[in-house]
């Protein structure tokens, strides 16, 4: 059987196939309930970007006050490790020429401005070589390296092109609801 037949046999088998499914659905079903169908899932396919999913938490709605270069500001509550803000980057982005890693350790700081718990997600920034300025070891709600998701005090440059660790951010993720 040569491959012309084959194709023509397949277009056939389709031909047919797509031509009974269209008789029993006419058969079965009426043309306004096909459009209103129709008017319902495309509706539903309208709606698909309003759906909850994971959004950034707004870093701008919070009222915070403090020297983001000291390890005593609010959100250093529960890191380890050279504050970014004396690197070369900011609070919650990396220096120029360093990344920052998807894996990061969590934390609950008190923010003094509204006297809310926010948590927070601390990355490592990597691919340079440490900083080393604005230290900082700060072990509020810390626990043993046994719970390695909530200690700081593990190098967290995994994912990275580097390994080399080179500062930390801590990004505001979202109020805490709830207890410790």
């Amino acid at each position: 059987m040569n491959t012309k037949n084959i194709v023509d046999k397949t277009y056939y088998w389709i031909d047919q196939t797509a031509r009974e499914q269209t008789l029993r659905l006419a058969r079965n079903i009426s043309r306004r309930n096909f459009l209103s169908r129709l008017g319902a899932m495309l509706a539903g396919v309208a709606t698909l970007p309003l759906l909850p999913v994971s959004r950034a938490f707004s870093q701008d709605s919070i009222q915070e006050v403090g020297d983001e270069q000291s390890c005593e500001y609010w959100r250093y509550c529960a890191m380890g490790g050279s504050l970014c803000t004396c690197c070369g980057g900011s609070i919650t982005s990396c220096p120029p020429g360093s990344e920052a890693s998807p894996i990061t350790w969590v934390g609950t700081c008190r923010n003094p401005v509204d006297d809310r718990d926010y948590l927070m997600s601390y990355n490592d920034c990597c691919g340079k070589t440490m900083c080393g300025r604005c230290m900082c070891h700060n072990t509020e709600r810390d626990r043993p390296v046994y719970y390695p998701s909530n200690a700081g005090s593990i190098i967290w440059c995994f994912g990275t092109e580097s390994r080399a660790y080179h500062c930390t951010v801590a990004v505001v993720l979202g109020e805490a609801s709830g207890g410790d």
